[in-house]
């Protein structure tokens, strides 16, 4: 289930998503010195598609160090968007963007750049969240709809006229009895 969170960043308000579980733990996956990686929860050897997936599904995961304990989840995540970006076809981030991004480390501005790549992100996911609304509501009131929505009227009109017309019939084959 998804929570958002919406909070005023100046001019703009951000949408910030957190995946929430069933469980406030997240789901431990351990990486042992043979770069296999292991569900604990499911006891089960899993790949980067395994892990892919449940960052699809907004699952809370963290990925140790068997041995050490070290929190790897950075560099198992680093690796799913190297290996995506190699293929053209699914690519996100540009030659340029890279390089944009690679100033920034050491520079003054480094400490800021998280903070306002998250928050644009959020404010990106909440600007398609609010246009998938509105296109779902243009679908709904779109022609078809508002056709589907006439004939249902029209057809409550014959059927409220055909049973006034019964009653009719009815009430004088009643009176017509009465004589």
């Amino acid at each position: 289930m998804l929570e958002f969170e919406k909070r005023y960043t100046g001019l703009n308000y951000c949408y910030l998503i957190e995946a929430s579980l069933n469980t406030t733990e997240p789901l431990v996956i351990k990486k042992y010195p043979n770069r296999r990686l292991y569900d604990t929860s499911q006891s089960k050897y899993v790949n980067l598609e395994y892990i892919r997936q449940l960052i699809t599904e907004h699952r809370d995961f963290v990925v140790l160090d068997s041995k050490s304990g070290e929190n790897l989840t950075k560099s198992i995540l680093l690796q799913i968007i190297s290996e995506a970006e190699t293929s053209q076809t699914q690519s996100l981030l540009t030659n340029t963007l890279l390089k944009q991004l690679i100033r920034f480390y050491g520079s003054d501005m480094q400490s800021f750049v998280p903070q306002y790549l998250e928050q644009s992100m959020a404010h990106f996911l909440g600007q398609q969240d609010a246009l998938q609304g509105m296109m779902k509501n243009l679908v709904d009131a779109g022609p078809l709809s508002v056709f589907g929505k006439m004939v249902e009227q029209n057809m409550d009109a014959w059927n409220r006229f055909a049973n006034r017309g019964a009653e009719s019939e009815h009430t004088s084959s009643d009176s017509d009895g009465e004589k």
